[in-house]
């Protein structure tokens, strides 16, 4: 895979971002460096950087958000407002003597949020 400037801004802007944004957020962002870069572009990058493993695609229903994969963490979904929240607890899970050898794993929590909550008893 060739490495390209837009590629490299594409990247940098995921991993130094503290939400989990869209393609078309990624391609607004990335406008302020390359001001002629495509929404294809950064589509065709973002699949390559999945491919690559250097960042996370996070499907939510009908839409895609991408992510960092620096850091091991795991994801709540907010089924009312849609905010993906990052959980960096440990969770315990022992699957090993049961199916094998687990190498790696990804736990997706929906439910609803604590601005949610907060709303829904004012």
């Amino acid at each position: 895979m060739r490495v390209t400037k837009q590629r490299n801004l594409i990247l940098d802007i995921v991993n130094n971002s503290k939400n989990h944004l869209s393609a078309e957020e990624i391609h607004k962002e990335s406008l302020k460096s390359i001001k002629n870069i495509s929404l294809g572009t950064v589509y065709r990058n973002l699949n390559n950087l999945v491919n690559e493993n250097l960042i996370k695609k996070i499907k939510f229903e009908e839409f895609d958000r991408y992510d960092q994969i620096n850091i091991k963490h795991n994801h709540m979904f907010c089924t009312k407002c849609h905010k993906i929240i990052d959980i960096f607890e440990d969770i315990e899970i022992s699957l090993n003597d049961k199916f094998g050898k687990v190498n790696d794993y990804e736990i997706n929590f929906k439910g609803i949020c604590n601005d949610c909550l907060k709303k829904e008893k004012e």
